[in-house]
């Protein structure tokens, strides 16, 4: 039986022309930003890997070690993520977008 190691710390990376940067589960688009917004909505890891079903149940795990460890720039991302989304929302509902 043959059993592969993996170095957690070759599970997330940053690439500036991916995402702008943001940390990422490596050899995916999907951001430590994205599993952190599931995790507070109150997604289990388990449940998080079952709908990004191309993660395995490890990289979510990463991502929440990373964010865990990383709580004030990863919410500080989410809350710039919100508060473009709400600048957006109040330009469309004022007519000056399309």
């Amino acid at each position: 039986m043959s059993t592969t190691i993996t170095d957690i710390g070759t599970l997330i990376t940053r690439h500036p022309e991916i995402h702008g940067g943001c940390p990422i589960i490596a050899g995916t688009g999907v951001t430590v930003r994205r599993i952190a917004i599931w995790y507070k909505q109150g997604y289990s890891a388990e449940e998080i890997a079952e709908q990004i079903s191309h993660l395995t149940l490890g990289q979510v795990y990463a991502a929440l070690a990373y964010y865990h460890i990383n709580r004030e720039e990863i919410d500080a991302d989410i809350a710039e993520e919100e508060a473009e989304g709400d600048r957006i929302e109040a330009l469309h509902k004022a007519g000056k977008l399309a």
